[in-house]
């Protein structure tokens, strides 16, 4: 079918082109995609990190409704609101243990643009490939193709339109503290990065009822917002020590930590402003030539770092399903972080999450 998708054909460029794809194969879902969320993936893609899988269509926060289904699907049928997620092989050691974040073909599977077998469900009009099962979906576009295992249905009584940023970027910083770090009523708690993911975290331990919701950014309006979302102090390390600033408030620091920036002074802050005992999650996409110098005796006391990805949300059903009743419950508002923008907006969008000025942008789509 015709479809019109957002094409980066060079780094950093995404433009609308007509493009054709496949109908469902067996195990594969045909979504009409009502909205999709930016996220900073999409643009480190498209400008840095896969200069070789170009052309290539990216989005992997899409949302929208099932046209049609392969003969081998049995999660959903026509008519269903669907998320889309990460995709994952389901049959690695890690997928066998239920731990489908940490899929050992996870890069292949999200990163690649192609079908397990390389072909890809995208074509232009001269038939030349165009890369596109990014994160088994490559949402932002009018149409998507993706799989029972990552696809995730979700209420018609909830927001289609907002729920896209649940996939990846609010599932990360929700999970990280509910799922990989086990924020609870007796965990003090720290997050380095007031964007998506950092504020997302928030949100999910003043669920947690944690007693210190700490946040710490170089920006006050984002302080500001993590204030309101839950955070009982923060910090702009533009003026100061942060972590003096934590170890003042806390008993030696606090049991946990969350570094979202990916920048190596702040993940060793991050690290740095953990308790004896306490653990230090990074979940950033980094270069992987990237080091960061870790003091062994540091963390002697019992102290360790914990690499997070997609926030251990390995039953993404459940989790997913768990934020949309939160917030419908208005215990995590989520919304208070996203601005929508129409289909001809994208450059704005892409722009505006580039440089920080929309905390998490979506793409809609309605009415294609």
């Amino acid at each position: 079918m015709k479809i019109q998708a957002a094409v980066a054909r060079e780094p950093g460029k995404l433009v609308y082109e007509a493009l054709d794809l496949d109908a469902p194969r067996d195990n594969e879902i045909l979504v009409r995609i009502v909205a999709t969320g930016i996220c900073h993936t999409d643009l480190s893609a498209i400008e840095q990190l896969l200069p070789a899988r170009l052309p290539m269509v990216p989005g992997h926060e899409g949302a929208g409704i099932v046209v049609a289904v392969g003969a081998d699907v049995t999660k959903v049928v026509p008519g269903d609101h669907v998320v889309m997620t990460y995709d994952y092989c389901g049959d690695c050691r890690a997928c066998n243990d239920h731990d489908h974040t940490y899929c050992h073909h996870a890069v292949e599977r999200c990163f690649f643009g192609d079908r397990p077998d390389g072909s890809s469900t995208l074509h232009d009009g001269q038939q030349a490939v165009v890369h596109g099962s990014f994160f088994g979906q490559s949402s932002l576009a009018t149409h998507a193709l993706c799989y029972d295992r990552n696809v995730v249905k979700v209420s018609k009584e909830a927001p289609l339109e907002l729920l896209g940023p649940l996939a990846c970027g609010i599932q990360t910083g929700a999970g990280a503290v509910f799922n990989a770090l086990a924020v609870d009523e007796k965990t003090d708690f720290a997050v380095f990065g007031a964007g998506a993911v950092g504020l997302s975290a928030v949100m999910a331990a003043h669920v947690a009822e944690a007693p210190v919701i700490i946040a710490v950014d170089i920006s006050d309006d984002r302080l500001e917002t993590a204030r309101a979302l839950g955070a009982t102090h923060v910090f702009n390390s533009k003026n100061g020590d942060p972590v003096a600033f934590i170890r003042s408030l806390t008993d030696g620091g606090v049991l946990r930590s969350l570094d979202t920036s990916g920048v190596p002074t702040v993940m060793q802050q991050a690290l740095a402003s953990t308790a004896p005992r306490g653990t230090c999650g990074w979940l950033a996409g980094v270069d992987p030539s990237l080091e960061v110098p870790i003091n062994p005796t540091f963390l002697l006391a019992g102290r360790s770092v914990k690499g997070i990805i997609e926030g251990e949300s390995h039953d993404a059903q459940a989790f997913i399903t768990r934020l949309i009743d939160l917030y419908m419950d208005g215990r995590f508002p989520f919304d208070r972080l996203c601005r929508f923008y129409e289909m001809d907006q994208l450059a704005e969008a892409l722009a505006d999450s580039k440089f920080g000025r929309t905390i998490k942008p979506i793409i809609r789509f309605a009415g294609n």
